[in-house]
């Protein structure tokens, strides 16, 4: 009798084929995924050389470059809150260009200028949530402390001040939206050029309040020159031994500063995937973490969908603020 052992060999032969093509299918998404980028990364920055989100930004490019194997160049575009780099992200057509923006270039911008030449919710691609630290509230070292210092803000009404780096800075809608949590006091905006300007006129005693970074004011603080009235977002590994204004009796107020990785509406899939990749996994690092913690800024390296959901919510309490108030910054 013949045997006919065909059909057996057939089955193993389809079988080889099936585990050759799923084996396939990594590689080639690896291949793809590794396709980008093909040459220098540029990443702007909207703020100059030494500020915060620049030390931010350099600390990811140094990072990135070594994961990616393609130089990655911090470029400082400063002016205009970060909105003239933003604007030049929104507008670029190749796929390696990159942006490394603060709150208010995402949530408060448009809002502030309907004139503005980009469209936070439709011109970006948004990559991650990078750094996050809160804001403490400084005064003068001779004003009441805790609960007292409200009451002590609500009495003086519009004899006392606070001190931003501008209209519709961070420090400005976030002191207009802690009047309200705090009971309405009706402290009187005063614009400076940059916080070293506003920390000067608080330990001179020209204003009475400001909230600016842990970086700035907890060195004065420590030398005895200014008072830490309390953290914006609860207590801090970045400022342990400061408290925060929920001990002071302001509830519901977690307003915190922050960077994000942003690219232009047109970047590629092959260049998200590979960001949603390595950014993630840079910031876990210990080396990047604490180059960052150092710098006065908590790791964060989120998914996008999480930095979706930060700028939805930011964006509604920051434009309640700027409707209620009037702002505008054009």
């Amino acid at each position: 009798m013949k045997l006919t052992p065909s059909r057996p060999r057939r089955k193993l032969g389809l079988l080889a084929c099936g585990l050759l093509a799923s084996a396939l299918v990594p590689a080639a998404a690896l291949a793809q995924n590794s396709a980008w980028p093909t040459k220098t990364v540029r990443l702007l920055v909207g703020f100059p050389a030494g500020s915060t989100p620049d030390i931010s930004a350099r600390i990811l490019a140094e990072g990135l470059a070594k994961r990616l194997g393609q130089s990655v160049v911090v470029e400082n575009k400063p002016g205009a809150s970060g909105n003239i780099a933003a604007d030049q992200v929104a507008k670029a057509t190749d796929d390696h260009t990159l942006g490394v923006v603060i709150n208010g270039n995402l949530t408060s911008a448009r809002q502030l200028n309907p004139r503005l030449p980009y469209d936070p919710a439709k011109d970006f691609t948004l990559l991650s949530l990078l750094t996050t630290a809160p804001l403490v509230l400084v005064a003068p070292r001779d004003l009441p402390a805790g609960a007292g210092y409200f009451l002590a803000a609500r009495n003086a009404g519009s004899k006392w001040s606070y001190g931003s780096v501008g209209i519709g800075s961070v420090g400005h809608l976030g002191m207009e939206y802690l009047k309200l949590r705090a009971g309405n006091f009706d402290a009187v905006h005063v614009p400076y050029n940059g916080n070293p300007a506003v920390i000067t006129a608080l330990i001179q005693g020209q204003i009475q309040m400001a909230l600016v970074p842990p970086g700035l004011a907890l060195p004065q603080v420590k030398a005895g020159k200014l008072q830490a009235i309390g953290l914006t977002a609860g207590r801090s590994t970045l400022a342990p031994e400061t408290p925060s204004l929920r001990d002071a009796g302001i509830n519901n107020f977690d307003l915190e500063v922050w960077t994000a990785l942003v690219g232009p509406a047109r970047l590629s899939k092959a260049a998200q995937d590979r960001l949603a990749q390595e950014v993630p996994a840079l910031l876990r690092e210990g080396e990047a973490r604490q180059k960052l913690f150092a710098a006065g800024w908590q790791a964060q390296g989120t998914a996008p969908e999480a930095l979706r959901m930060r700028v939805k919510s930011e964006t509604a309490i920051l434009g309640g603020i700027i409707q209620m108030r009037g702002i505008k910054n054009q």
